[in-house]
């Protein structure tokens, strides 16, 4: 038997990873773990310090250029570390919140980038500030709501920061944060005394994005999706978001828009280094634990009274230039949010009745007010478990994944796969959609969405050559939102990837020449697709990762 390997446009070449010559795994963001002997040592150091700045977190997403946007001053927690000062500095408005550039994010969401600055230029300028020692496998992680061309666009952008050698190589690895999630608190289910077969949900509350991921408990420390994914943009910042319209109604929308204009250092300190973790993360939605808070424009953010007006000047020369927060303004901040993930949780969990744990990670999850929320609507329902550091969870896990990705047995598909094929038109079909030849196009289903896969788990249909003379056959394959589909054209479907066969032989076969065609979904970052021509047994092979 001969087997192929076409490259079409859709597919990366993949290089098989030196195994022995592996040292460290990195779960980017970042945890590591030594590697001896093949077997990983058994404890996951996470990282907390970042050049002078502790944090029990990942480091910003964030970068600053120098004033020509022709190299990186600083980045992450530096980037958002200065003191608001007075005097006007020269300096451009950092970039940052890119990322969102990777998923189907809300426009309203994604930031104005510099000119000549793309997302995936900043992208790979953020990754290339982290110099890491060869001989490592990295693992990244990436929401469970964006795109699937997300993982090709964030290999590209790994290897334009000169992380890895070669594009294609299996040293690098991605995994969903959920997921992530669900491996790390694999290892805490065994504290609660659950045994195999047990099923838990992981809340992954992050800044932008919030993930739900169902997983059973399998023997020999593996762990199989049960439900597909959920998932809403009702992170974090959306209670940041909150906030800043609270306060533009206190100081009148054009003093907001210039000292964003003007000023975003000083809007980028108000978030990160005063609300977030003096007001958001503390506050525990108990009324008697609560004191009023005293935000002092002039000294949190001072270049904003050059820029207020009218009324609101007016009332602030009153009130000494200081915004009382009460508590149910700082209340109205979470409740919108906070509603959404709720009812993210409920939905989740009706559709898994047996669920006995509710794991609670992220960034976000690290909000007081968010997990008495969560308890007191679920905990007689489930347990619910916080790990003690929610916001380290998920890098954690993609370093835990990164030592065994054996870990995960079976997936949910969050697509709907199948092929274009051409059937012969006939009565009911719609006429517009009639060639010239008599025939119509149509999506042939090859695995739905919502579907439980196991990684080597093959989905398979025999085509067959349309003329009697055909020699070759271009397989164009899809995939849709949706459940069902029957045109490859509908606003949902996307192109997956397509490749042709070659050298059918015709003599004395006519069509009865049939081409098995096969996807196999070996991990999270490519789908198989493989032809068998049954008359020749000549097999072709690729492998799709850019889902546009």
């Amino acid at each position: 038997m001969e087997i192929h390997y076409p490259q079409p446009f859709y597919s990366i070449e993949y290089e098989q990873p030196d195994i022995e010559d592996l040292r460290v795994v990195i779960g980017v963001g970042f945890a590591y773990a030594y590697i001896q002997d093949n077997k990983a040592k058994t404890n996951v150091i996470v990282n907390e310090n970042w050049g002078n700045f502790k944090s029990p977190n990942k480091t910003n997403t964030v970068l600053q250029y120098d004033v020509s946007y022709s190299k990186v001053d600083c980045w992450g927690a530096r980037a958002l570390s200065s003191e608001p000062k007075r005097k006007k500095f020269n300096l451009p408005k950092p970039v940052e919140y890119f990322k969102f550039y990777l998923g189907d994010v809300p426009e309203s969401k994604k930031p104005k980038l510099p000119p000549g600055i793309t997302f995936e230029k900043a992208i790979a300028d953020y990754l290339r500030e982290m110099d890491f020692y060869r001989h490592v496998r990295l693992v990244f992680t990436v929401p469970a709501e964006f795109n699937e061309n997300t993982k090709t666009i964030m290999r590209k952008c790994i290897y334009n920061a000169g992380l890895i050698k070669n594009i294609g190589t299996l040293n690098l690895q991605f995994t969903t944060e959920p997921e992530a999630a669900s491996i790390h608190c694999m290892n805490k289910l065994k504290e609660l005394n659950l045994t195999t077969g047990a099923t838990y949900l992981v809340v992954d509350c992050g800044g932008g994005t919030v993930d739900l991921t169902v997983r059973k408990l399998l023997s020999d420390d593996r762990i199989a999706e049960t439900t597909e994914r959920t998932g809403d943009f009702c992170g974090g910042t959306y209670v940041d978001d909150e906030f800043l319209k609270v306060l533009e109604e206190k100081v009148g929308k054009s003093a907001m828009r210039m000292l964003k204009e003007k000023h975003y250092d000083q809007i980028n300190y108000l978030i990160h280094k005063y609300f977030c973790p003096e007001i958001k993360i503390p506050f525990t939605g108990e009324r008697s634990e609560f004191e009023d808070i005293e935000l002092d424009i002039e000294k949190k953010c001072p270049a904003l009274s050059q820029y207020i007006t009218g009324p609101e000047k007016n009332r602030l020369d009153e009130e000494e230039w200081i915004i009382d927060l009460d508590f149910d303004t700082v209340k109205s901040f979470f409740d919108p949010v906070i509603a959404k993930i709720l009812r993210l949780i409920g939905v989740q969990l009706s559709m898994t009745p047996s669920c006995s744990v509710l794991f609670l990670v992220g960034g976000f999850g690290e909000s007081k007010y968010l997990q008495s929320r969560i308890k007191e609507r679920f905990e007689g329902q489930v347990t619910v478990a916080i790990p003690p550091n929610p916001a380290t969870a998920i890098v954690t896990g993609a370093c835990e994944y990164g030592l065994d990705m054996k870990t995960v047995t079976t997936r949910v598909l969050k697509w709907t796969y199948g092929v274009q094929t051409s059937k012969l038109w006939k009565t009911g079909d719609p006429l517009s959609r009639k060639g010239s030849d008599g025939r119509i196009e149509k999506f042939l289903l090859l695995a739905r969405k919502g579907t439980e896969v196991d990684v080597n788990e093959e989905f398979s249909k025999s085509l067959w050559p349309v003329y009697p003379d055909q020699t070759s056959i271009l397989f164009e394959f899809f995939y849709t939102t949706k459940y069902n589909a029957t045109y490859c054209d509908e606003p949902e479907m996307k192109k997956l990837g397509s490749f042709e066969v070659q050298g059918l032989p015709t003599e004395q076969s006519g069509l009865d020449r049939s081409v098995m065609i096969t996807l196999r979904f070996a991990s999270m970052e490519n789908t198989v697709a493989t032809a068998k021509s049954m008359h020749s047994g000549e097999v072709y092979r690729t492998v799709f990762t850019n889902k546009e």
